[in-house]
């Protein structure tokens, strides 16, 4: 079986990362052998920018390899030079290596220039870069006359240093005589062109050697300029020297250098421009003067600096960005900041590029008559362009090749032959530099070849991976396979991964992947072979770790470091102290695993680790010794145990092993069990689970085993004080595989859509597969037919769609799991459905039987089985009121209501109708799918209701004898009103009611006036409409008629408003009138104030008042059709007899009343007569604090109520 290259991505772990870098490099470098023919390939050559040192001889690296071997030749300045003409000149043998004799004799000047090789053989020619040799130079400093510097204490002063030009450029650095560094500071800096800043001077900078020296690295010298002397003075000082310079007015009005705002010293001005070239190390540079010495800040003005690779240098002066990019090209901007102020500059950063491989082009080995490509992929700031070479010479000039053709970058080879071999160079180039890559195209006709050793031994620790190497070379490229033992078994491409270079990965080798291993390679002219051999060794542990001791000042300590090994491997055991060597002192022994401290002093204390060493792994464990000064006696100890130790695995079947260990100390507290646990390292790695208990008294247990399991076990022991840490995992034991012992579990099939049938389950965990290639057998077929089961083998995975399946056709469905081993068990048989579609018919025979105004019940017969095509979710019935005549106007504009009744009901209930109302339903059967058609549309009328009450009652234009009522009609008919009734009776001074007057208007009217009444008098009136069902709600109101003509009110100030008080003013009485006749006008004004101040705010009883306001009549509920009437006492229809005070429910209760003026108004505003009394006042105590608000004249209503039940 051939193993595809690398089949699957896989997450790989940490530790495999230098692994396949490794093997990456392996790949890239796979090369011709050399005993095969091939072009030239340069190997080595000199840098292209070459600077030689003039006092040695010059060096010019060329090497090459090729077959057959190459010769060498080479230009300079872009023509032939001729060695064999230059007695200095000589190339060494079997190289193109030159080296040219200046010792002895000439110049290295000569030689300056530009040195170019070229390699030749009969399949091509390789060439290596433009190579410029120049000469290092370091020239000594111009002599320069240097006056001393005098300048007063705070002043800014800036030394030149101005180095000679050398070759490389020098490293610049100031020193006094005594060739010791100069401190620099804040205050004090050199800047990168060598200069020396003072942001200030202080008297201690006074001295008369600053010296600048420039290092020429390349030639080992360093030149030094002259030493420029510096002095600080202060201004009182009095000072020979500028003394005689300054004239006695100039001296003398010099004053002390005062603080200053920081200015910047470099660079100059606002703003400057920076230009980088890519990857190189940006450097930019501010340094400011300023008396305190400033401090500067920097900062990108459009993004952030880069977090890794910025670094400040000379004290924050100087910001460096290394590994430059485009993506740094922007404004940077320095801020110069001291107490008396800030300045800042701005430097505009471009950032440009040599050019850069993409895809540089690689060496290319074709058989004849394959195809092939070189692609030659470069980027740069500007973009460079590609030019392409054939054996050095431009393509445009070179040879014709019919097999070679060129598109931009790439070239193209099609049908090569023998004569199509060559070397190629591609140049990439722009202003700021150029590459040149050399890839030779070969071909061959070769067979395969290994070129890994035979029979090559690997051994690798258990549960690491395996590298098995087959190194190959053919002509056509070889395909590698690789097979396992002398029977020659295929490797199986789920457990091995083949790498492009032909190395086998064994991901996790284990104890059974030891054997022989058979690499073959072919190709359509031979095959090869190689066998390696690969040996599983046991992983070295460590069963016995060292522990944590705490000890007493000369004492003796012991750590153990118990190491389990693979017996075929050397180990040795190793221990440190803190990381190092442990002291050479005779107090330490080291004896096979043990580690023994006598005499235990302070400076022992520390970290002991024990190191285990094999040729192929290691191992440590750390334990903290703690030194304490020696105590009495301790009590003894209790804790819970110490964990096991020295697990081990015996009698290993395929479904058991014997698991064995040793007990750790008990702490003064016997073990009452021990827990066992195992883990699954090939399923759930780093989960243990629980396996069993077993007595204290034990310590082996037997245990039974699943297969394919990759188990290591744990133990813990319990006492009781509690639980042991877990005990170090035993070695690892892989049972067989067999096939599965379970079938998935919550198989279902519902379908997606109408014509397919999804089934799925629930898939078993790694742990049940019971071994590799976890698979699932799906079969279905119809339940009610006589077709075969129709099976598919799926993958591990969760679900299978069946396609062009009946709609909703139940199916019998099973899931079977296998492995490579074999088949589970039978499984259980489930009924799934194919997919749903939307019903075809709909309801019929709707019908509607009006219960009475407000709710109808509906009948349908139901639509048959099949034509629902799926799980019947029930019926929904579509209402909505509908104007006679219009049902198929505006139909979108009209709001339906929606009831839906669950399951095969045929009828069903609507409630919250209007009465006196047209409606429309229709009816729709509904299944998983949605909505079927629905039905035609069924109409009908609710009857008539009882009314609402009339909208509003307004009493106006009061006069002796008569009032006016003004109304609305009821805001719900819910009918044809037939007519109003009116029923009002008066109230006289002792709170009785009168007579109660019954009075039909006609349903036309809006207005009515009463005539014929008492002066003086309050009524209280009743006032509802009626239909044909009944009477509705009522409504009700109080008035009072005038005393006299002068007492009549405007119109607009009692009209619609209920009496604030229910108090008869005295002045309506008959005695009080003939008084008022004979008193002065004086004492009437001055009565009615009294009257004014008296009643202001009154009260009077409101539960006799309102008790002799009981409604006369309220209207009972209809039993005869089954409508809901109005809600009545049975007594309520008749007429309150006088002096009655029986309370009604149609009038406020004493709960709901605040007993206030605003009981009768409809705010806290009372109505006065012009003389400022109250209008209808009557007596009465003053009895409870006035309420907030205005309370109603209605009474809740009953068939309100009652219509909004279901």
């Amino acid at each position: 079986m051939q193993l595809k290259i690398m089949p699957k991505k896989k997450r790989l772990p940490a530790g495999r990362v230098a692994l396949i870098l490794f093997l990456c490099q392996m790949i890239s470098a796979l090369e011709v052998p050399l005993d095969l023919v091939q072009p030239p390939t340069i190997t080595q050559q000199s840098p292209k920018d070459y600077i030689i040192d003039p006092r040695e001889n010059i060096v010019i690296q060329c090497e090459a390899k090729g077959k057959p071997p190459p010769s060498f030749s080479w230009t300079r300045n872009g023509t032939h030079f001729d060695i064999d003409k230059d007695p200095l000149v000589t190339m060494k043998p079997g190289s193109g290596t030159l080296t040219i004799n200046i010792m002895s004799e000439g110049k290295a000047e000569t030689y300056e220039g530009v040195y170019q090789c070229t390699a030749r053989n009969e399949r091509g020619a390789a060439i290596s870069n433009n190579i410029v040799v120049r000469p290092s130079r370091s020239p000594l400093w111009t002599k320069e006359k240097l006056e001393p510097i005098t300048l007063r204490n705070g002043q800014s002063l800036v030394l030149p240093c101005r180095p000679p030009l050398g070759l490389p450029p020098p490293i610049i650095f100031w020193m006094d005589n005594s060739f010791q560094r100069l401190p620099q500071s804040e205050r004090v800096s050199q800047g990168l062109n060598g200069d020396l800043y003072f942001s200030n001077v202080l008297p201690e900078d006074t001295r008369e050697d600053y010296i600048c020296y420039a290092r020429f690295n390349h030639t080992q010298t360093i030149q030094q300029k002259q030493p420029i002397s510096v002095k600080v003075i202060s201004v009182d000082e009095l000072n020979d020297t500028i003394a005689a310079n300054l004239s006695d007015t100039e001296f003398y009005s010099a004053k002390p250098n005062r603080e200053r705002p920081p200015t910047f010293l470099t660079p100059e001005g606002n703003t400057s421009n920076k230009e980088e070239l890519r990857g190189n190390v940006l450097s930019l540079e501010c340094i400011a003067e300023g008396l305190p010495t400033p401090v500067i800040y920097w900062i990108k003005e459009d993004g952030m600096l880069p977090t890794n690779r910025t670094f400040y240098r000379n004290f924050k002066k100087t910001l460096q960005i290394i590994q430059v990019s485009e993506a740094d090209s922007g404004n940077y901007q320095c801020i110069a900041k001291n107490a008396l102020g800030a300045i800042h500059h701005t430097i505009s950063v471009t950032v440009k590029a040599a050019p850069y491989w993409i895809l540089a082009p690689q060496n290319l080995v074709l058989s004849p008559g394959e195809d092939g490509s070189l692609i030659c992929r470069a980027n740069g700031n500007p973009k460079p362009r590609i030019s392409w070479l054939s054996n050095g010479v431009p393509i445009e000039i070179a040879p014709d090749d019919p097999s070679r053709k060129i598109d931009g970058d790439t070239i193209i080879f099609s049908n090569v032959q023998e004569r199509s071999s060559a070397v190629y160079q591609c140049n990439a180039s722009n202003e700021y530099g150029y590459l040149l890559a050399n890839a030779f195209v070969n071909v061959l006709a070769e067979p395969p070849r290994i070129l890994t050793s035979a029979n090559t031994l690997y051994q690798v620790i258990a549960n690491r991976p395996a590298l098995l190497d087959c190194a190959f070379f053919g002509s056509p490229l070889p395909t590698i396979e690789w097979f396992k033992g002398a029977k020659g078994s295929a490797l199986r491409d789920d457990i091995y991964v083949l790498h492009e270079n032909g190395t086998l990965e064994i991901p996790v080798a284990q104890k059974d992947s030891t054997g022989t291993y058979t690499c073959v390679a072919r190709n359509k002219l031979g095959m090869a072979k190689n066998e390696v051999h690969l040996e599983i060794k046991d992983p070295t542990r460590i069963i016995k770790q060292p522990e944590y001791a705490v000890v007493q000042r000369g004492s003796t300590v012991s750590f153990e470091c118990k190491v389990k090994h693979d017996h075929t491997l050397t180990l040795t055991i190793t221990w440190l102290k803190d990381n190092g060597e442990l002291p050479s002192d005779g107090r330490f022994t080291v004896d096979k695993d043990h580690l023994e401290v006598a005499d235990v002093r302070d400076s022992d204390g520390g970290a002991y680790t024990c190191v285990a060493n094999t040729t192929l792994d290691m191992v440590s464990a750390s334990a903290v010794l703690s030194v304490v000064a020696p105590t009495p006696t301790p009590a003894p100890i209790y804790d819970v145990p110490n964990p096991p130790f020295d697990l081990e695995l015996t009698d290993q079947l395929d479904k058991s092993v014997q698991l064995s260990w040793t007990p750790g100390d008990d702490n003064n507290s016997p073990i009452i069990k021990f827990i066992i646990e195992y883990e699954d390292a090939m399923h759930e790695a780093g989960l243990w689970h629980h396996q069993t208990e077993v007595s204290g008294m034990q310590t082996t247990a037997q245990l039974k085993l699943s297969p394919y399991v990759n188990y290591s076990f744990r133990v813990m022991a319990v006492n009781s004080l509690g639980r042991s840490l877990p005990s170090e995992p035993s070695e690892q034991y892989l049972t067989k595989a067999a096939e599965p012992d379970t079938n998935p579990t919550a198989v279902e099939g519902l379908g997606s859509e109408p014509d397919n049938l999804v089934i799925t389950w629930k898939p078993l965990n790694g742990f049940e597969s019971n071994g590799p290639g976890l698979q699932y057998k799906v079969s279905w077929r119809q339940k009610d037919g006589d077709d075969e089961w129709a099976s598919v083998v799926v993958a591990n995975v969760s679900k299978y769609i069946v396609s062009g399946t009946p709609t909703f056709v139940p199916y019998l469905i099973k899931v079977q799991a296998l492995n490579d081993v074999g088949f589970a068990p039978e499984p259980a048989v489930v009924m799934g459905h194919s997919g749903e579609d939307l019903p075809m018919v709909a309801p019929g025979n709707v019908r509607v039987n009006v219960v009475n105004s407000t709710l109808a019940e509906v009948h349908w017969d139901p639509v048959p089985l099949k034509s629902i095509r799926g799980h019947l979710q029930g019926y929904r019935i579509y209402y909505w009121k509908a104007q006679e005549g219009s049902l198929k106007r505006n139909r979108r504009h009209i709001e339906k209501k929606i009831l839906t009744f669950q399951g095969s009901k045929t009828h069903g209930m609507l409630p919250g109708l209007e009465p006196f109302s047209h409606y429309a339903l229709n009816v729709r059967v509904v299944n998983g799918k949605g909505e079927g058609p629905a039905s035609p549309d069924r109409v009908f009328n609710t009857p008539e209701g009882v009314p609402s009450a009339p909208s509003s009652l307004k009493i106006i234009n009061p006069t002796l004898d008569s009032l006016t009522l003004e109304w609305d009609p009821p805001s719900r008919p819910n009918g044809i009103l037939t007519e109003y009734t009116l029923k009002y009776q008066p109230i006289n001074s002792t709170h009785e009611l009168g007579p109660l007057v019954d009075l039909k208007i006609p349903a036309n009217k809006t207005r009515w006036t009463l005539k014929n009444l008492n002066f003086s008098t309050r009524y209280k009136f009743y006032f509802y409409a009626q239909t044909a069902a009944g009477s509705g709600s009522q409504i009700t109101e109080e008035a009072v008629t005038t005393v006299d003509e002068a007492g009549i009110l405007p119109p607009d100030v009692g009209a619609g408003k209920a009496m604030a008080s229910r108090q008869v003013d005295i002045a309506t009485q008959g005695w009080f009138i003939g008084l008022m006749c004979a008193v002065a006008l004086l004492i009437l004004i001055l009565l009615i104030v009294c009257f004014i101040r008296r009643n202001k705010g009154g009260k009077y009883p409101v539960k006799e008042k309102e008790d002799a306001h009981a409604d006369p009549e309220i209207q009972p509920m209809k039993e005869d059709d089954g409508t809901f009437g109005e809600y009545s006492d049975a007594e309520d229809h008749k007429p309150l007899k006088k002096g009655s005070r029986t309370p009604s429910d149609r009038t406020v209760k004493k709960e709901d009343s605040d007993d206030s003026l605003v009981d009768y108004g409809e705010g806290v505003n009372g109505q006065f007569n012009e003389d400022g009394s109250f209008i209808g006042q009557y007596s009465g105590k003053k009895e409870k604090e006035p309420a907030e608000g205005n309370e109603s004249s209605e009474a809740p209503s009953p068939v309100n109520a009652m219509n909004s039940f279901v």
